[in-house]
């Protein structure tokens, strides 16, 4: 059922089409590959799973051979001809639309949960996966093949060379885990980077007590300046007695802390703020 190298390339030509570099366009075409995809993500038989940027359907075909329910959220409409020819005929719900635009509690309105397993494209991939985690929470589980770069910046831990901005995002409302890596050998065209599948798994429970955008917005700050110590790059925002209360060196770079010494030291600073007496009132001519 899932569509080899010789077989895709037919559909392209029969379609008058190429992949799109603008659109990051790599199909996967090799059935080993998708089968293997599909595997980590452990859906099967009637299980919910969103696929966005579905291409040609080589990865939709290997989902539809397990028997999930596939809902696929493709941006190019060029290729919804070849969508309808290749896995609407298997049961497959094809959405033209923005991954980034759609409104995602309409469209997965139908079930509480879902898995969302994707090939997708570099350029966009951090921000598709952090934003659904914002915007779907019906989204319980991921598996999205990505840059390997990409994928090792997402999964990361504090004090290692790749941890930054999105590392931090991400672990506020999920976990993530490099499972496995893909060579360049299995797309149309080949890119010239190695892939990596990153499993991602929304947390149960919040494992902060701050707004994540609070958090975020002293997160971005700090890793503005990420060579400095946080002392320095967070000065003006947060004092000494703030870095004590929230047990934090000030003398740390911004890649050392975790989740919970971000939260903390949000907390601190957001307790001063709420504690600080009223501004006094400013006069004018008028009075």
């Amino acid at each position: 059922m899932t569509l080899t190298h010789r077989e895709i390339t037919e559909l392209l030509e029969r379609h008058g089409l190429s992949p799109s570099r603008a659109l990051g366009q790599n199909f996967v075409a090799d059935p080993n590959t998708v089968r293997r995809i599909v595997r980590l993500a452990g859906v099967g038989e009637g299980d919910p799973v969103v696929e966005i940027g579905p291409g040609v359907g080589s990865l939709t075909t290997a989902l539809c051979e397990v028997g999930a329910e596939v809902l696929a959220v493709e941006l190019d409409r060029h290729l919804l001809p070849v969508l309808a020819e290749v896995v609407e005929p298997l049961g497959v719900t094809v959405v033209h639309g923005d991954a980034l635009e759609v409104d995602w509690p309409v469209l997965l309105a139908a079930h509480d949960h879902w898995t969302m397993v994707a090939n997708l494209p570099y350029n966009v991939a951090t921000t598709i996966v952090l934003q659904l985690l914002d915007d779907a929470p019906a989204i319980t589980t991921m598996l999205v093949m990505v840059q390997r770069e990409v994928g090792e910046r997402l999964a990361s831990p504090p004090g290692s060379g790749t941890y930054g901005i999105p590392s931090v995002k991400l672990a506020l409302s999920a976990t993530a885990e490099v499972v496995a890596r893909v060579p360049p050998t299995v797309f149309i065209p080949q890119p010239r980077v190695e892939s990596a599948l990153v499993r991602i798994t929304r947390r149960a429970e919040p494992v902060v007590s701050c707004d994540h955008n609070e958090i975020m917005a002293l997160v971005r700050t700090a890793f503005g300046q990420r060579r400095k110590m946080l002392r320095r790059s967070l000065s003006g925002l947060v004092n000494a007695e703030q870095f004590a209360v929230a047990g934090v060196s000030p003398e740390d770079r911004p890649e050392q802390l975790g989740v919970a010494q971000w939260d903390a030291l949000t907390a601190a600073v957001l307790a001063d703020r709420d504690t600080s007496p009223p501004a006094a009132p400013q006069w004018t001519d008028d009075h």
